[in-house]
């Protein structure tokens, strides 16, 4: 060797740059997956406001419909469309929900 840097020296640079990059990478991967997933649970959340549930009816209470996005119940599936969800509410022993309002969507246009 004469005074500069050997091709061992200079490999082991290059590796840990590499290290390093790559650590880079992986965190941006992981920044990116946490914002797809939000993104897709907000698009779900939009998706349920757009339709409406049914809690079934309790012992002294008669059955309530709710938006589909209604955190007093807060059950995924088994969504109603808006056919469906006007039908029920015309039901006797069914009501709407007084928190979340779910016949305000469902007005005739």
């Amino acid at each position: 060797m004469s005074g500069g840097i050997s091709d061992l020296d200079k490999n082991r640079a290059l590796a840990d740059w590499l290290e390093w990059q790559l650590r880079q990478v992986r965190g941006r991967i992981r920044e990116l997956e946490i914002k797809e997933q939000q993104e897709r649970r907000r698009r779900e959340q939009a998706h349920a406001a757009l339709r409406w549930k049914i809690q079934p009816q309790r012992s002294s209470s008669a059955a309530l419909v709710h938006r589909g996005d209604c955190a007093l119940y807060p059950v995924e599936g088994g969504f109603l469309d808006r056919e469906e969800a006007v039908i029920a509410l015309a039901e006797p022993d069914i009501e709407a929900c007084q928190i979340c309002k779910p016949e305000t969507g469902l007005v005739d246009e």
